[in-house]
C-alpha cells in the first residue's frame, strides 16, 4: 500500500451516455412492478402510459455512473487488495435537479478519502456527474468501499486517515418509535443476475465458488441493488411515485441479503427527511439503513 499514490492518484474525465432503454432495464434490477406489475407508481419506470412522452428515473439509477464505463478502484495506483474481499460501505448521493431520461455525461472523479482500519482499508471515490451539453452538475456521488485484508499499512499508534470533506458529515440515528409507513417486497431468485445487466459484473452476485471463498454461503444481491430497493419504497410510499421529490440519498450497508429472501423497508418522516431501515424478513437481520432528504412533501401525506 502506497497511500500517497492513492490520494494523489488523477482519474481522467470519462464520457458517460445512457438511454430510456437504460433506465427501464435498471428499474426492473431493483424489483420496479416485481409486487404488483400493474402498480400504477411503478408503471411509470418502465412503460409510457396516459400519455406520457417518457418513463421517469427512479433517483438511484445515478449510481450506475459509478461502475458503468468508469474508472474504479481497480485504476488506483498503490493500491493492493483481493478483489474477492470488497464490500460495499455505504452511498451518498445528492441530486441537483430532475434526472432526463437519456443524457450525455462527463464523469469527474476523485479519492475522496483513504482509511486503515488495522484488518481492512476504507477508499472513498467522489464522483460529480454534469450533462455534457449543459456543462451543469446532474448528481454526486461517494461511495465508501470496505477492503478486507488491506489494512495495517499504517503505523498502530497512528493509523492513516485522509478524508477531503468533514468527518461525520453523515449519520444516522434510526428512531425506536413506530414507524410512519413500511413496505415489504421479494428479492426474486434472479435479481442479482437481473441488476448486474447494469454494468455492476463482479462475480461475487454470480459465481458460487467466488461467493464462497469471499465466506458466503451462495451468491449475493449487490448492496446498491438493495440501496435501490429502499429508496424505491420511499418513492412509491412517502413521495406517492414521484422521483424528482429526492434531494439526497444516504444508505450505509450493514449485512448481506441473498436472492430469494424478503425486505421490509420501515420509514420515518421528519420534516423533509425520511430516515430509513431495512431487514431481512426471513432472518429477522437489518441489512440497510440511512435517510432521504426530500424537495417537497406530496399533500397527500
Amino acid at each position: 500500500m502506497d497511500p500517497d499514490s492513492v490520494i494523489s492518484h488523477k482519474f481522467p474525465v470519462t464520457a458517460f451516455k445512457y438511454n430510456e432503454r437504460d433506465v427501464v432495464l435498471y428499474a426492473l434490477g431493483i424489483g420496479a412492478c416485481g409486487r404488483d406489475a400493474l402498480d400504477e407508481k411503478e408503471l411509470n419506470f418502465v412503460y409510457h402510459q396516459d400519455g406520457q412522452s417518457r418513463v421517469k428515473v427512479l433517483p438511484t439509477y445515478v449510481t450506475v455512473f459509478t461502475y458503468r464505463e468508469a474508472p474504479g478502484i481497480l485504476d488506483l495506483p498503490g493500491l493492493e487488495f483481493d478483489p474477492r474481499m470488497l464490500l460495499h460501505g455505504q452511498q451518498y448521493i445528492e441530486i441537483y435537479k430532475t434526472l432526463p431520461t437519456s443524457s450525455s455525461l462527463q464523469n469527474k472523479q476523485v479519492v475522496a478519502g483513504l482509511h486503515d482500519k488495522g484488518k481492512a482499508a476504507v477508499v472513498e471515490l467522489e464522483m460529480i456527474s454534469y450533462e455534457k451539453e449543459s456543462g451543469e452538475p446532474l448528481c454526486l456521488n461517494r461511495s465508501t468501499l470496505y477492503l478486507r485484508g488491506a489494512g495495517g499499512f499504517s503505523k498502530s499508534s497512528k493509523p492513516f486517515s485522509y478524508s477531503n470533506y468533514p468527518e461525520g458529515q453523515v449519520f444516522v440515528q434510526v428512531p425506536k418509535t413506530k414507524p410512519t409507513a413500511m413496505y415489504e417486497d421479494n428479492v426474486k431468485q434472479d435479481q442479482a443476475l437481473l441488476y448486474r445487466l447494469s454494468g455492476d459484473y463482479n462475480p461475487l452476485h454470480s459465481d458460487p465458488m467466488v461467493a464462497k471463498i469471499a465466506g458466503f454461503e451462495r451468491p449475493i444481491l449487490h448492496g446498491l441493488c438493495s440501496l435501490g430497493f429502499a429508496v424505491r419504497a420511499v418513492v412509491n410510499v412517502i413521495c406517492n411515485g414521484e422521483p424528482s421529490s429526492v434531494k439526497v440519498i444516504f444508505g450505509r450497508f450493514l449485512h448481506h441479503v441473498y436472492p430469494g429472501e424478503t425486505l421490509v423497508t420501515e420509514m420515518w418522516l421528519d420534516g423533509f427527511r425520511v430516515t430509513y431501515q431495512t431487514k431481512v424478513k426471513e432472518r429477522g437481520k437489518p441489512v440497510l439503513h440511512g435517510f432521504v432528504d426530500l424537495r417537497q412533501i406530496p399533500s397527500s401525506l
